[in-house]
């Protein structure tokens, strides 16, 4: 089996290496491909959250190959990045995504000394979000003022670096209260997450949940439970506190309950029969946390259900023809909303495909710590 992770791995680095040109051309930031060519953000322009996604990818290929077209093309994305810092006004939690993986993996695997400040100044944005009843603002709009989501799980990683690298611990404090406040308010008895809880803005109190990306209320989006999975796995990871990997795992068992029969993710798994949703971005997302669970708690299972995640991408999803830019297929933005896209390649799906490859592979450079 770990040839075929190979071979998958080497055929991603030869698509990449070929199409990554063309956004360059374009100067833009891939967020999904359709009809052979790539397209930005739907909103927003580069201050869109998955951003940071499109150089964590080179960055994960340039670790693989130390190809220097692929740095390039990294830092040719960041630097669109770092101008959002001047715009600001859209810039909101996901500040994580965008700069730990970009800025912050250009500081980790090259020790660019810009891309560190760099990345301390995403970390102060996030600190600046931070309400003292106990959560980080998720957006901004007026009337969102007491919204947090679980994918905010993922964003802490970029606090816990920061107390790391400056010896301050108000960043990694700040990041242990939300992970707890999360574990309080999102982590559901069966393991199960919400994906919006709205909270008292001054006293932190549940006011109620919303439905937000999944089918309803009270039911399972498949993405937000990825979150989850990984973002409690990576609360463990820096701090090593029980609490967050008990939660990790808990989630965890139930994400595999729900894995398809062929490997492919749901939307929602609450979704009804009648109608066909798949994101695969879940998979991937979910398949990565996996694997790091597995190397901290020793459970076969674990890696089981990793494999059988990224093997129902392998044999059903990838796209290795020039027929389109990317390469993971049916991935879907919302179950809803299809702005954002549904049955496509989404440029993030790529990332953690890749990146649940480097995993399998004993090559990632692990770009979240």
């Amino acid at each position: 089996m770990q040839n075929r992770y190979e071979e998958a791995a080497r055929q991603a680095t030869q698509k990449f290496r070929r199409t990554a040109e063309a956004a360059a051309r374009e100067g833009l930031i891939p967020y999904k491909s359709e009809e052979g060519r790539w397209i930005g953000s739907p909103y927003d322009g580069n201050s869109w959250w998955t951003g940071g996604f499109w150089p964590a990818l080179m960055w994960q290929l340039y670790e693989r190959e130390k190809d220097e077209f692929f740095l390039a093309e990294a830092r040719r994305a960041e630097k669109l990045l770092t101008d959002e810092f001047r715009v600001f006004r859209y810039l909101n939690h996901d500040v994580g995504f965008m700069y730990l993986l970009s800025c912050g993996a250009d500081a980790k695997l090259t020790g660019n000394e810009q891309a560190r400040q760099d990345t301390l100044h995403a970390a102060s944005l996030l600190m600046g979000r931070f309400n003292p009843a106990g959560y980080i603002r998720a957006w901004n709009h007026p009337a969102q003022a007491g919204y947090a989501i679980i994918d905010c799980m993922m964003n802490l990683s970029l606090l816990f670096w920061a107390s790391r690298q400056t010896g301050d611990p108000r960043f990694a404090n700040t990041a242990r209260i939300h992970a707890d406040t999360s574990l309080r308010e999102f982590v559901r008895p069966d393991g199960s997450v919400s994906h919006i809880i709205e909270l008292d803005p001054e006293t932190g109190a549940r006011v109620r949940e919303h439905a937000g990306q999944g089918y309803c209320l009270g039911s399972q989006w498949s993405r937000g439970q990825a979150w989850g999975l990984y973002g409690f796995t990576l609360a463990y990871l820096n701090t090593r506190e029980k609490r967050y990997l008990d939660a990790a795992v808990k989630i965890a068992d139930n994400f595999r309950r729900h894995i398809r029969p062929d490997g492919l993710t749901d939307c929602d798994f609450c979704q009804p029969d009648t109608e066909e949703r798949i994101d695969n971005i879940a998979g991937g997302i979910a398949a990565c946390g996996l694997l790091e669970l597995e190397k901290i708690t020793g459970d076969p299972a674990c890696r089981e259900a990793a494999e059988k995640l990224v093997n129902g991408l392998l044999d059903h999803c990838c796209d290795w023809t020039d027929a389109r830019c990317g390469i993971l297929t049916k991935c879907t933005a919302s179950y809803h909303d299809d702005g954002a896209g549904r049955h496509t390649n989404i440029t993030y799906g790529d990332y953690f495909l890749v990146e649940a490859l480097a995993k399998l592979n004993g090559t990632d450079p692990m770009l979240w710590l």
